[in-house]
């Protein structure tokens, strides 16, 4: 299956990107079929040379079959090659990883800082149910 992904260059912590059309088997920075653009991240968003992109070339192999992969689909939505997909819902993404399992063990929901933390509900006392106590086993007599 054709894909269209990044493909990772650049030194270490400068990442740089070239978005390419691969067979989904070969590895990420492996082999590839044809270069269709790049991508530089650490760039402003409203510099041009972030993103370059070979428009007809990338239409050219989604007539193809070729699929984006989701960071690439986002990148060709900007830029109005490709529809948008939907934005994902992770409310406990502002959350340090740590701080979320704290919070799952303690039950409840972890809130992030600054926000405002709700009062737990009280509820009604419910009707008092009999309670049964287990059967007891009486021991064996031989």
């Amino acid at each position: 299956m054709l894909k269209i992904r990044l493909s990772m260059g650049g030194a270490k912590k400068r990442p740089v990107y070239k978005i390419v059309v691969a067979d989904s088997r070969f590895p990420r920075d492996g082999r590839f079929i044809e270069k269709v653009g790049f991508f530089n991240p650490l760039l402003p968003k409203t510099k041009k040379e972030r993103v370059n992109l070979q428009a007809e070339r990338i239409k050219h192999w989604i007539s193809k079959g070729a699929k984006p992969t989701l960071r690439v689909s986002r990148i060709l939505g900007e830029a109005q090659l490709y529809p948008m997909p939907p934005k994902g819902n992770n409310p406990l993404k502002a959350i340090p990883k740590k701080d979320r399992k704290k919070d799952k063990s303690e039950g409840e929901k972890p809130v992030a800082e600054g926000a405002k933390k709700e009062e737990p509900k009280k509820e009604a006392p419910k009707a008092a149910t009999p309670k049964t106590e287990p059967k007891k086993e009486e021991p064996k007599k031989e």
